[in-house]
């Protein structure tokens, strides 16, 4: 076959899977989902690869003794607010403790902000941007967290830049880390659990008491994500912001 009978086979093909789809959903009762920008399938992207590579880890440390959300988690967290959800994009439970972390595909120079609650961005373009610092995005997750689950039990956080195009600054927060330092970090977190006298986390008994935590229904879990989606200033993006230049030029170019 040529390569233009090839070319629209596959076009006839994605074409009849769409209508396909479409209609099991008409069928099903379903709202088509809403379409995906860039944005939403870097940031998947991101959370696919910092996934497989917690898995990876935590059997390494764990054996099968760990839990590991397979996809994001939504929490009722702050029910009658403008902003009643927060969405967990890794949940971990090992014996050693509990931890969110939360994801970012973003690629350049990683700098501390103005604020903790800021973290900027520089780019290939050389622009800075200023953005919130996923460490301010897993706060109120946290409290929310420690807040009905035992005092007793270690839960921590976490932001994770994914790409392989990132450099870190030094002077971040130590609990900001690239996907190829997560393996050191939990096995550091899993040493001083050892070292100290912390109560050891029941993985199941932690998975049972979040699962009891009332879970937002269907149409909160599309207002939350649309929210953003129409909001996009909500999820931390900042205006260009002045930085040292000379610092930048330092590292090359990024993609």
């Amino acid at each position: 076959m040529s390569t233009s009978l090839w070319v629209l086979a596959a076009v006839a093909y994605v074409a009849w899977r769409t209508l396909r789809a479409r209609s099991l959903n008409q069928r099903a009762g379903k709202e088509s989902p809403l379409p995906k920008m860039r944005n939403d399938r870097s940031g998947d992207e991101g959370e696919a690869r910092v996934q497989a590579e917690l898995v990876e880890i935590l059997t390494w440390l764990c054996g099968r003794n760990f839990y590991l959300h397979c996809g994001p988690l939504l929490l009722n967290h702050a029910p009658g607010t403008a902003f009643p959800t927060a969405e967990i994009d890794h949940l971990a439970i090992a014996p050693f403790g509990i931890f969110v972390f939360e994801t970012k595909n973003w690629t350049g120079l990683i700098k501390p902000g103005p604020s903790a609650d800021v973290l900027i961005r520089i780019g290939a373009d050389g622009e800075p941007q200023a953005r919130k610092s996923p460490l301010s995005q897993n706060r109120s997750k946290l409290a929310f967290l420690r807040g009905i689950l035992p005092p007793v039990w270690s839960i921590e956080g976490a932001g994770v830049f994914a790409s392989d195009s990132c450099v870190l600054s030094p002077e971040l927060p130590v609990n900001i880390v690239r996907r190829a330092d997560l393996r050191q970090w939990l096995r550091d977190k899993r040493a001083r659990h050892a070292a100290s006298t912390a109560v050891t986390v029941n993985v199941a008994a932690a998975w049972a008491a979040i699962q009891r935590i009332p879970t937002p229904e269907e149409a909160a879990v599309r207002k939350h994500r649309e929210s953003f989606r129409v909001n996009p200033k909500k999820i931390g993006f900042f205006p260009k912001v002045s930085v040292d230049f000379a610092e930048s030029k330092r590292f090359p170019p990024f993609v």
